[in-house]
């Protein structure tokens, strides 16, 4: 990396104080929005759409809620031509959406742009040249004047060809390209030249985007210069002040956010920032970005996966699964404390009653989105921990793990993804945990109990059973008193001839489900002398007997561990 010092900085900061950005916190409203995604996205794709992948892929547009889009640049391409002349003349443009179509300042390629505009009911005009010392110098070899006569030929040649087609309401746009690369005082100049020529009024207001065609700054400098913009642009309250940041840098959506606080009222962008080199602006972070802080982004995210979906079915392009808000793995935590943090906020805010979102790690609630919590928050692999596996058991299949059984069973959990190398699904989850603790009747089995209050017991309140148990295949009858009904079945088989090294230490229990005709579940854990704790889980329709499997599965998880003697 020693040839870093032929680099040097290419873009000009406005001299003088344009910071007032910075004294903002938060975006209040969303801007207007314009999707590129036909004309900048299509252009950046390896094989373009086809005219029917476009023609969809601009309903699709319609309906996620764009009321603005570039439908692409008619004069230089047949292709773009005909699919503007269908968008038109089978009537697929609904009345409150406006297309727009991109010009350069030549009067053949403006004339035919209008052509292929006839009869369309709204449609923006974008207008654009090239500004920056760098292609002033190298590729045009013209100075500032050439540069500016340029543009307002090309706007007088727009304003000239509107009135022909009286049908179609027009509205005009200018960008000084490669505005990042562009003096700020030269940028002012040459957009104010075009301003006063278009003559914009409150009724029709021009539109001014500032594209950093090359992202060349930080987003702070960037946003400067909007702000320097906007403060020196003629006519400056009939005038729309549009952003269109790429993402060379990676930061395209700083530099629109901060733009936004500059002054900027519209974007320019596509879904997931598809584009020439590292792509436009993404238009899905910016809108959520907004959404997440409690404002209405004015476009529907509602089924992100639909629009992962279609995005990747027409541009043949991946989703990254990290990809903010649309990306698979987004809402997915593996770390275990993410995963406990989660878990808790999740109960927390269901025990308050919360119609506020604040949920550790989550930034918003995965289901506005469209995605499930069960399926997409919790990930189960080596690096999860206790919190994580315990909200899989519980809100997949209804086992509400006790606190002090959740290590043991995250380190099983961990330590089977790590043997096998791979993530577990919540079935794999549950046949580990089912497999190990839930039910286990080998060697101990306890085919029957029955129970009876020990009446003739009269300094006694408790239980007594009377139990049929198979212990290493040997077949036994015992009955014992207990001061309730598993302490009672506990003294029962401590009456056998082998030795049961163990106390309890807790018990729990609930439903698995909120039905009257579900099973229970309970937990039993119990210690033997040198203080080794052994866990097991009952189920059955009766919560008594779902108990007593409970201490079955302990007992013979204990003698698993070579703690079980004749």
């Amino acid at each position: 990396m020693k040839n870093y010092d032929k680099y040097q900085v290419g873009y000009f900061p406005p001299k003088g104080d344009h910071n007032n950005w910075a004294r903002k916190d938060h975006i209040e409203k969303a801007p207007i929005w314009c999707s590129v995604d036909l004309r900048d996205g299509n252009q950046a794709l390896i094989v373009p759409m086809s005219l029917d992948e476009k023609v969809e892929f601009f309903k699709y547009l319609v309906k996620i809620g764009f009321k603005e889009i570039e439908v692409g640049f008619p004069a230089a391409s047949e292709t773009e031509y005909q699919f503007l002349r269908k968008l038109i003349d089978d009537n697929l443009v609904p009345d409150d959406v406006t297309l727009q179509v991109l010009t350069q300042s030549r009067r053949h390629i403006i004339k035919k742009t209008f052509d292929a505009l006839k009869g369309a009911k709204k449609a923006i005009v974008h207008l654009y040249n090239s500004t920056s010392l760098a292609q002033r110098e190298q590729v045009f070899k013209k100075e500032k004047p050439d540069i500016i006569k340029i543009a307002t030929d090309g706007a007088r040649l727009i304003k000239e060809f509107a009135v022909k087609y009286p049908e179609t309401e027009f509205s005009f746009q200018y960008s000084p390209e490669s505005f990042t690369g562009t003096e700020v005082d030269f940028a002012a100049e040459i957009c104010n030249a075009v301003i006063d020529i278009w003559e914009p009024t409150p009724d029709n207001k021009v539109i001014i985007n500032l594209p950093a065609t090359v992202a060349m700054s930080m987003p702070h400098v960037y946003a400067s210069q909007i702000e320097y913009m906007c403060e020196n642009l003629h006519n400056r309250e009939n005038v729309i002040v549009s952003l269109h940041p790429h993402n060379d840098r990676g930061t395209a959506v700083a530099d629109a956010e901060l733009g936004i606080l500059a002054g900027g009222d519209r974007i320019e962008g596509t879904l997931f920032g598809n584009g020439e080199r590292t792509g436009n602006v993404d238009i899905v972070t910016l809108a959520m970005n907004l959404f997440s802080h409690g404002v209405d982004p004015q476009l529907d995210f509602t089924n992100m996966p639909e629009v992962v979906d279609v995005y990747e079915k027409y541009t043949d392009i991946k989703v990254h699964p990290r990809q903010p808000y649309g990306g698979q793995l987004v809402f997915a935590a593996f770390s275990g404390s993410h995963q406990d943090a989660i878990a808790k906020g999740m109960k927390w805010r269901k025990a308050k009653k919360l119609d506020k979102w604040t949920v550790p790690y989550l930034p918003i609630d995965p289901q506005d989105v469209g995605r499930e919590y069960e399926a997409d928050v919790i990930r189960i692999n080596s690096q999860s921990g206790k919190g994580g596996v315990a909200y899989i058991l519980e809100q997949n299949f209804g086992y509400a793990i006790p606190q002090q059984m959740r290590e043991e069973i995250g380190y099983m959990v961990k330590d089977l993804s790590d043997k096998e190398h791979k993530e577990l699904s919540p079935v794999e989850v549950y046949q580990a945990f089912a497999k190990e603790y839930i039910n286990v009747f080998d060697p101990i089995d306890i085919t029957d109990a029955t129970f009876r209050k020990a009446s003739d017991y009269k300094s006694n309140d408790g239980m007594i059973a009377k139990i049929e148990v198979r212990i290493a295949g040997d077949e036994f009858q015992f009955e014992a008193v207990g001061n309730g009904r598993l302490d009672a079945i506990s003294n029962a088989l401590k009456m056998s001839p082998y030795t049961f090294d163990y106390k309890f230490v807790t018990y729990s229990e609930h439903a698995l489900t909120a039905e009257s005709s579900s099973k229970a579940a309970a937990y039993v854990c119990i210690e033997d002398s040198d203080e080794n704790q052994f866990w097991g889980v009952g189920i059955h329709e009766d919560i008594i007997l779902a108990s007593v499997n409970a201490l079955v599965s302990a007992l013979n998880r204990q003698n698993r561990k070579d703690h079980f003697v004749e």
